[in-house]
């Protein structure tokens, strides 16, 4: 089991991420009644190439600092000093390469917009390397601090922004001023004294490389589909894909993802006990997909209801998108906690082979997607990538420490089950609920509800348990046998 320490501290990320996402969709609430879809479509060209930019030059700092034994204060001044060449290089290429792009998509209006968008990733690599003490001690309450102060001063320039006429450059200020503020943030929170040094340059060095090459192939895994639909639909249908596909992940970035940063440090801590580590790896499945699988469905089964109520009139067509969008990021819960895994046990390497295996998948099936059916057709193609790659995920599992296939599937065919009895329950109460004529933020409510009280007494009667206690927290199964 993991301890209450870590408990705490993926409490305050949780809590972080989820009032960061939170003010993120007000902001989007918003945006999208006073901006159009092709204001989105237009922002979200023009970010698939920082981002792109933003991984291939990603120096790993935090996750290098996270696995070493012990620090100094010349960790630190090397890992600011690389990120400091780090916003350098983004700067200069994304000046060189915007001409082209804007050329390739036959819109001039790419060019400032990357420039100025570029920042985003620059002032986030120049955050304090001092919060390295924090997150090591596994007190993320700084984290959380930093963060959501950024996301206000972010949300409060961009109304302001919109509200002055701005039009899409108010989504590029929300985007830009999160990332600046945060890392001014970071040095109120951690003051840090810059210093120019290379001196640990060794310690960063093989770590960096394959989680680097991970990070890239990862990048353009998330950005080949609106790179690819930027040249061949229409800036409205680009952003409705788009803004779709951001709250489709809304499960995993908001609860598993911040999560997942204290169980790498637990993992770290018992990296050299295979029993145990098979143990805590099961445990970790487990609590992601408990939290991933009824969220995903829900929103699969809503996705109408919350397209009107957040984005309102001329989004509609996000909503069929967005149903199918969201259950091709679930296998992305295993992915997190097999990735803190492959952190912990310092092999990044089999992030670069899962990664690249996926661009393998993605290139030539959301290719004959888009071909055969549009925008609709990438889709599909996504869904179907999903579920070949959670058969990967479970291989490298079994890989890594030894987990057969029978075992991960047995941690999970209950949260399965109960999943699937709440989404039947759900999609035969949504006809009645519809026939009734209820505002849409009660017939939201009422299927949420639904839906949670389904998955809930589903669980009960499959014997799993929610435990906490004692410094410890985990799910229980009272009708399992015990593991020989």
């Amino acid at each position: 089991m993991l301890s209450i320490q870590a408990l705490r501290g993926a409490g305050w990320l949780v809590l972080s991420r989820f009032l960061g996402r939170f003010v993120d969709f007000f902001t989007l609430l918003i945006l999208a009644r006073l901006l159009t879809p092709a204001d989105f479509g237009l922002t979200t060209l023009a970010l698939t190439l920082i981002v792109v930019l933003d991984a291939v030059l990603e120096i790993p700092v935090t996750q290098a600092l996270l696995r070493l034994r012990s620090f100094d204060k010349s960790h630190l001044d090397t890992g600011f000093t690389l990120g400091l060449m780090r916003g350098a290089m983004i700067g200069a290429v994304t000046l060189a390469a915007a001409w082209p792009f804007a050329a390739f998509y036959d819109d001039s209006r790419l060019i400032p917009l990357m420039a100025v968008l570029s920042l985003g990733p620059i002032a986030r690599g120049l955050a304090s390397p001092g919060m390295i003490v924090y997150i090591r001690a596994m007190s993320f309450r700084q984290t959380f601090t930093a963060e959501i102060l950024g996301k206000i001063c972010a949300f409060a320039l961009a109304i302001t922004l919109v509200h002055l006429g701005a039009g899409y450059w108010a989504i590029v200020a929300n985007t830009v001023t999160a990332a600046v503020a945060t890392s001014l943030a970071t040095h109120f929170i951690a003051p840090y004294r810059p210093k120019i040094s290379f001196a640990r340059f060794k310690d960063f060095a093989g770590f960096t490389g394959w989680f680097s090459s991970a990070q890239i192939v990862g990048a353009l895994n998330w950005q080949f589909d609106r790179i690819l639909l930027g040249r061949f639909v229409d800036r409205p249908t680009l952003g409705r894909f788009a803004i779709a596909s951001d709250l489709s992940v809304m499960p995993t970035q908001s609860l598993i993802g911040p999560a997942m940063q204290p169980v790498m440090a637990a993992f770290a801590t018992i990296n050299d006990q295979p029993d145990r580590m098979r143990t805590a790896f099961l445990k970790a499945a487990r609590f992601a997909m408990f939290a991933a699988l009824p969220t995903g469905v829900g929103i699969a089964l809503t996705a109408d209801l919350i397209v009107a109520l957040l984005l309102g009139p001329g989004w509609e067509e996000a909503g069929p998108l967005l149903s199918l969008l969201v259950l091709a990021v679930l296998p992305g819960a295993y992915f997190q906690t097999l990735s803190s895994l492959c952190v912990a046990m310092n092999r990044p390497s089999v992030l670069f082979r899962v990664c690249v295996f996926e661009l393998g998948l993605r290139i030539p099936l959301v290719c004959i997607g888009l071909f055969l059916s549009g925008v609709d057709g990438v889709v599909w193609a996504r869904v179907a990538i999903s579920m070949a790659m959670l058969g990967i995920y479970m291989l490298y599992a079994r890989l890594l420490v030894g987990l057969g296939f029978r075992r991960q599937i047995i941690n999970l065919w209950k949260l399965a089950l109960a999943t699937g009895l709440m989404a039947v329950a759900v999609a035969l109460l949504r006809p009645a609920l519809d026939d009734l004529g209820l505002p849409v933020i009660l017939e939201l409510l009422l299927a949420a509800a639904t839906g949670l009280a389904i998955y809930g007494a589903a669980l009960f009667v499959l014997g799993v348990r929610l435990e906490l206690g004692r410094g410890r927290f985990a799910l229980t199964d009272r009708w399992a046998r015990p593991q020989a």
